[in-house]
């Protein structure tokens, strides 16, 4: 099955009536409800709303990584009801990067073996060669050797980044990226990921609790448990 979709006339990402409901000891927990949601390719859209308003649960949908209990998801031209495991496994690998607030590098590996790590995943024969441009597209060639612990925060993100971009995906999405750094060193973080984001022309999905860095983006959806409360945009963007 071919995982390299990209349909320039499709939404990059459509969610219709997407519900999602946990089971708990006091009964199921309605997580998000009811989200209707259309971003176009290379649109970037921030998603903001305070803590427990659903918003990790809606970047996890839409990466592939947790399942809708309703509705449907399409990313990238693919409606997700129709994958397995394997088959999403190998269109966020191929086509979707993402970027943590918490890193989420391999300890024991030096940056360069961490960026190239997607790219061995699909078996790329220049899978170092890649690492080693990613790595400077990010300022790090002097710092290939180095492990994580050696690393700042900036710098782990800025691997992070590298990491996730490195496999030119079509989406990236980004989880409070700064969220575990200083004012300054993440405003040098973002200012990349933008920059990055513009050379590539990927879409791009942000959530952040920082309303100015929401701005940056081309339309911003609010979220309040877990429905989309407000959405608005200088181009296209449809919620409710």
């Amino acid at each position: 099955m071919d995982q390299t979709l990209k349909h320039p006339h499709r939404p990059a990402i459509r969610l219709e009536a997407v519900h999602v409901t946990l089971p708990s000891r006091a009964g199921p927990v309605a997580i998000l409800r009811g989200l209707d949601l259309d971003v176009a390719p290379g649109e970037s859209i921030a998603v903001v709303g305070r803590s427990g308003s659903g918003k990790s649960t809606l970047l996890m949908i839409i990466a592939g990584l947790e399942r809708a209990t309703e509705g449907r998801v399409s990313v990238l031209g693919a409606d997700f009801s129709t994958l397995d495991e394997d088959d999403l496994a190998r269109l966020r690998a191929a086509n979707i990067g993402i970027v943590f607030q918490s890193f989420h590098l391999v300890p024991t590996m030096t940056a360069l073996e961490n960026v190239a790590l997607p790219l061995e995943f699909l078996d790329r024969d220049d899978a170092f060669d890649t690492a080693r441009a990613a790595l400077a597209e990010v300022g790090l060639s002097h710092r290939e050797a180095h492990f994580p612990g050696q690393l700042s925060g900036g710098e782990q993100q800025r691997v992070a980044m590298a990491r996730a971009l490195a496999p030119s995906p079509s989406l990236i999405l980004a989880d409070e990226p700064t969220g575990n750094l200083d004012l300054t060193t993440g405003a040098g973080v973002m200012d990349l990921l933008f920059a990055l984001k513009q050379r590539t022309g990927a879409t791009l999905l942000l959530i952040t609790h920082d309303r100015a860095l929401a701005k940056r983006c081309d339309h911003i959806v609010s979220l309040a448990d877990g429905r989309i409360a407000t959405a608005g945009a200088k181009r296209r963007a449809s919620a409710s």
